[in-house]
């Protein structure tokens, strides 16, 4: 799997962390950065690369990493094209991808241990996308609002 990565000062070293686990396991990392600790830098312009990446690189997953992971998953959800999920669980990393069809994962370094984040990340990775009916139908509103910016109707 192509995986496309980015982080900030918070995130930084579990973005390493991550990087090295996902080479081990034999992914094709890119790592948007940073490539040095900042304690001041700001996570846009790292984590914008990273979904850009996923965008311009189809069949290929995001991770993105904050301290707390919501910032992230905002920046990521800016670009066209990118439905970035915020995991705080297994359970939410897996429906991220199952339901949702998320391309990009989102997790707080604040929040989690390291193993509990590389676990995110596996179980993100392995997960397909079920293909059901009501999740293609809710995506294609989305799809259709972020391109052209119609409402669906309401019910």
């Amino acid at each position: 799997m192509r995986v496309y990565i980015g982080a900030d000062h918070a995130g930084y070293e579990l973005k390493n962390h991550i990087v090295s686990w996902l080479k081990e396991h034999g992914h094709e990392v890119t790592d948007c950065g940073p490539s040095v600790y900042d304690p001041e830098d700001d996570y846009p312009p790292f984590v914008l690369r990273a979904a850009e990446g996923v965008v311009d690189d189809p069949g290929s997953l995001g991770v993105v990493i904050g301290g707390s992971g919501n910032g992230e998953q905002i920046a990521a959800n800016k670009v066209r094209g990118v439905r970035a999920a915020l995991a705080w669980s297994e359970e939410t990393a897996k429906l991220a991808r199952e339901h949702n069809n998320a391309n990009v994962i989102s997790i707080g370094s604040r929040m989690h241990s390291e193993e509990e984040a590389t676990r995110f990340v596996e179980i993100f990775l392995a997960t397909a996308y079920s293909g059901a009916e009501r999740h293609s139908r809710r995506l294609a509103q989305l799809d259709s609002y972020e391109t052209i910016g119609q409402l669906p109707s309401l019910p």
